[in-house]
């Protein structure tokens, strides 16, 4: 949510801003706005995309080698021109950029009010310029103390980016809860929320811990100091992603090409782990903590969203191979719960982005009752991967999406693994069985590619009901968390109403819905409840309902009821999900393009939730 992006060089600051900005348009905005620093602090901003921005400030004073741009998703005040960032302080030298949500701003508003600081927004950030000047007229502090001084009296969370005219070549920047990452080139430094608006110009980056600010100056070295005022020492990290990996590639859309890379994203989670000619499973990361996994009285998956449908196939594979009890809860709730968690517990989190604010927080709690905290994240040098206590990267790649497509698969993939893993250790399934699902599970990339060849099918499909309102998605065992992610999509990028039900609960009110104009879409593979499948696809024909069913190739009994449907390769039970998923991605990709939506930037909708 939100994007920053700021730069002090020997370079023009405009064009590296708006790339940035561009760059970061996938996290999902309402409004732009850039600061440019010459002399005077110059701030245009406008509702709507970056375009929109581009388009606003092509006769304005843009020259300037140090500035900062801001996409905003809107929490205080409404998606205007006044609410969008960057912000001034009162007497205009001082101007700031924010993602977060500053908790205590009504107060901390009052307060100024009565000093007799006025305001032009809604937003709470407007408050933090306006003190920190408060701080540099009063207590004659460099920016970067008064900066310092202000958060010490700020609860909540932020990412922030500071810029003063009277400290020309002095770029400040901030976290507590929100990521920043600061790029360091040649005689150059980069901010941004995430790596994407810098690695075109260098891999070599620090990622800001919580409570640390960022000194900045130009040709000087990068100092780092807390909001306790204690000096660090600056962690260099180099990153591993290329310019291309965030670029479409020919696609129409980040979110098609994303769907496509999934045989290669699914191999590259599994390469180096999965050891067919040893009949092994390895996991780094989590080497440490086996045996604590092993002896554990239970897992928790705490995730959000997408992930949170990833983690409830964990609970399927975890509970049916390795025989731990396990209980998925959606991190915004754990977190405000008092759950009853002790030492032999192992909480396991899962974040596409590892910088889900609900996630951290979970994090946060559970550390403190003294269980064991794992992750399952995407990003190399996130926060969920600096806050846990060890972990499994899924290397999918890039995901620019908003709408999650192959973190799904990479997370079940590693998940799989894990369980696969764990039963080894624990013997709870025969030799037998073990080398049969691993060779199977080694065989996924190939029939993923054989299911991505149905792409025109699909689309034909979509056509017939791009114009539907309301939506069913029914699954039964391991295709319920299919169900659930199919409907999820639908509603993310067609904006049309889709619901997720175990198959048998349709009884139990859904059914009501049912009628000529109600499409349901069946994921009725083989394996499993088949019969009782049928029985379901059965009690929809009753009701007038059109039948789309996932089936396996060569299926007889559901063909006959289906109105359309789509063959997926026979698999092992348990990796139906990562072949069953994709169909539903592509319907719910097409259909929206039929639908003229933003399908990489769903309206409301952000990539990274980084606030509450």
């Amino acid at each position: 949510m939100c994007g920053i992006v700021a730069y002090v060089g020997p370079k023009q600051a405009y064009p590296i801003l708006i790339k940035g900005l561009r760059r970061l348009e996938y996290r999902g905005y309402d409004s732009a706005g850039i600061c440019m620093l010459n002399d005077v602090l110059n701030i245009y901003k406008c509702r709507g995309k970056v375009a929109d921005l581009e388009e606003f400030v092509k006769d304005k004073h843009l020259t300037g080698t140090i500035g900062m741009a801001h996409t905003r998703w809107a929490t205080h005040g409404e998606p205007n021109v006044v609410n969008a960032h960057p912000h001034f302080s009162e007497n205009k030298s001082v101007a700031i950029i924010h993602n977060g949500i500053i908790e205590n701003y009504a107060s901390l508003r009052s307060e100024l009010i009565n000093r007799g600081y006025h305001f032009s927004s809604d937003t709470d950030t407007e408050v933090l310029v306006h003190l920190i000047e408060d701080i540099l007229i009063h207590e004659k502090v460099p920016l970067e103390e008064a900066v310092r001084i202000a958060l010490n009296q700020v609860i909540g969370a932020y990412a922030i980016v500071v810029l003063s005219k009277k400290s020309p070549d002095k770029i400040i920047a901030a976290r507590k809860g929100s990521p920043l990452v600061v790029g360091i080139g040649k005689e150059e430094f980069f901010v941004a929320s995430d790596a994407t608006p810098i690695i075109e110009y260098t891999n070599n980056v620090v990622f800001l811990n919580d409570g640390e600010i960022a000194i900045i100056k130009r040709n000087k070295m990068l100092r780092i100091k807390t909001v306790g005022n204690k000096e660090e020492t600056p962690y260099i990290q180099k990153l591993e992603l290329s310019l291309s990996a965030i670029e479409k590639g020919g696609y129409d859309h980040f979110m098609l090409k994303e769907i496509f890379e999934q045989p290669r994203s699914i191999r590259d989670s599994m390469r180096g782990r999965l050891h067919m000619d040893q009949g092994l499973v390895t996991l780094g990361g989590i080497r440490d903590y086996e045996q604590k996994l092993l002896n554990a009285k239970r897992i928790i998956i705490s995730a959000c969203g997408t992930s949170w449908h990833a983690g409830l196939v964990g609970e399927y594979l975890l509970e049916d191979l390795a025989r731990i009890p396990v209980e998925v809860e959606y991190s915004s709730e754990f977190r405000y719960r008092n759950p009853v968690l002790s030492e032999d517990d192992v909480v396991i989190v899962i974040s596409q982005s590892g910088e889900t604010a609900d996630t951290l927080a979970a994090i946060e709690l559970a550390k403190a009752k003294g269980a064991t905290v794992l992750g399952i994240c995407n990003v190399v040098g996130s926060s969920i991967a600096r806050a846990t206590d060890g972990g499994v990267y899924t290397h999918a790649g890039p995901e620019i999406g908003v709408a999650s497509t192959k973190a799904f698969t990479a997370q079940v993939a590693v998940l799989t693994l894990l369980a696969l893993l764990l039963a080894q250790r624990k013997g709870t399934i025969p030799v037998s069985r073990f080398r049969t699902i691993l060779g199977e599970l080694n065989n996924i990339p190939v029939k993923v590619e054989q299911v991505l060849k149905l792409n025109n099918q699909v689309k034909e499909i979509a056509n017939l009901y791009k114009d539907v309102t309301n939506s069913l998605y029914l699954g039964r065992g391991y295709n319920f968390p299919v169900a659930l992610e199919g409907a999820l999509k639908l509603k993310e990028i067609s904006y049309i109403h889709a619901e997720g039900y175990p198959a048998a609960e349709m009884k139990h009110g859904p059914i009501a819905l049912i009628d000529e104009q109600m499409p349901v879409i069946v994921i009725a593979t083989r394996k499993g409840s088949y019969e009782k499948v049928i029985s379901n696809i059965q009690e929809v024909k009753a009701r007038k309902g059109k039948i789309i069913a996932i089936i396996n190739e060569g299926d007889v009994a559901v063909k006959k009821l289906a109105d359309q449907y789509i063959e997926i390769p026979e698999t092992e039970e348990m990796l139906v999900p990562m072949l069953a998923t994709v169909p539903l991605q592509l319907l719910s990709y097409y259909i929206a393009v039929i639908r003229g939506c933003n399908v990489d930037q769903p309206r409301n909708l952000a990539k990274s939730v980084t606030v509450e």
